[in-house]
């Protein structure tokens, strides 16, 4: 009799112990249902628009696809990606594409910098300034590559006949590598300076006033407060204006495109500019080989790993370095 009327006892003590925490739980999704309701849509969109792509983009590299018969694709395995690396055409754009990189993002970075370091100063018509440098952002990428396609034009163009004016003959930009890489540098240089430079310039009004003013005080010019002030104090900034800036060389695709201005894909006569974007284009919506072009999207993904990693590495390095 005891034991039987001990059992209910136990049972009644240990359920509510498991209750609460039910409860618990399920007020708490109930509380947050809004919150997951408000950001359901941009998971949506990311899983429709960007994870999906990508995963299906690595699956297509996996195959040899014909953009006419895509439903007929033949399993390869890392045919395509074996293919790429006996390619010519691929290191061929892989070496244009890191020029063109370094020539448009080192000066762009460096311009950026000292137009920030102008505009932190209290200058009349600084607002001006300001949204003056973002108006080469907001230009039509089409339309400002058109323009500088006139302006490096061989025969009428402006640059040339300035060039002539001084002395110096006429360069045919388009024809030559150096100098159709050059010139399609000057465009990203032009369209991406004023944006970094706004960058730099909230980066430098979050650094303290009271660093500038010690530095004053131990007789530093403003050269040496730049140096040893702003510059220590950008570095974060300035490693992700380097990323950002190495991602968009990677990817470069319209200003190659439209140099030429008939929007060709081939990169010029001799592939001189072709980047690894215009190479991709080419190899999907050209020659209809998605499966390569798949592969290709794939190996510039892997460069920008490799090279953002390298900048990361490089700058966790330096930081225990200090330390």
């Amino acid at each position: 009799m005891t034991i039987a009327s001990d059992e209910p006892q136990v049972a009644s003590i240990a359920a509510p112990s498991v209750l609460p925490g039910k409860r618990r739980r399920t007020s708490r999704l109930t509380r947050n249902r809004w919150g997951y309701a408000y950001v359901a849509p941009f998971f949506v969109l990311f899983a429709c628009f960007s994870l999906y792509p990508f995963l299906y983009t690595a699956w297509i590299s996996l195959h040899d696809v014909d953009l006419g018969d895509v439903d007929g694709a033949q399993w390869v395995g890392l045919a395509n990606y074996s293919d790429l690396l006996s390619n010519e055409f691929f290191w061929n754009a892989a070496r244009n594409t890191l020029t063109i990189g370094v020539l448009s993002t080192v000066p762009q970075l460096a311009m950026a910098l000292g137009l920030a370091h102008l505009l932190n100063y209290s200058l009349r018509g600084r607002t001006f300034f300001r949204v003056a440098m973002l108006l080469p952002y907001a230009t039509s990428i089409a339309a400002a590559t058109l323009v500088f396609g006139q302006l490096f034009g061989r025969d009428y163009g402006l640059i040339n006949a300035g060039l002539e004016a001084v002395g110096f003959d006429r360069v045919d930009w388009e024809g030559g590598s150096w100098s159709s890489q050059l010139a399609i540098s000057v465009i990203v240089i032009w369209r991406w300076t004023g944006y970094n430079a706004l960058i730099y310039l909230a980066a430098m009004q979050a650094i303290p006033e009271d660093l500038y003013e010690a530095a004053a005080l131990d007789g530093a010019s403003k050269w040496k407060q730049f140096l040893h002030v702003t510059v220590p104090g950008l570095r974060p900034t300035i490693l992700f204006t380097i990323v950002v800036s190495t991602i968009g060389a990677v990817q470069l695709f319209g200003e190659p495109l439209l140099f030429s201005g008939n929007g060709t894909t081939n990169g010029g006569s001799s592939n001189q500019y072709q980047t690894l974007g215009l190479l991709m284009y080419d190899q999907g919506w050209t020659n209809f080989h998605l499966g390569q072009a798949a592969a290709t999207a794939w190996a510039m993904f892997l460069i920008i790993l490799v090279v953002v990693g390298g900048w990361a590495l490089l700058a966790r390095c330096r930081a225990r370095a200090e330390r």
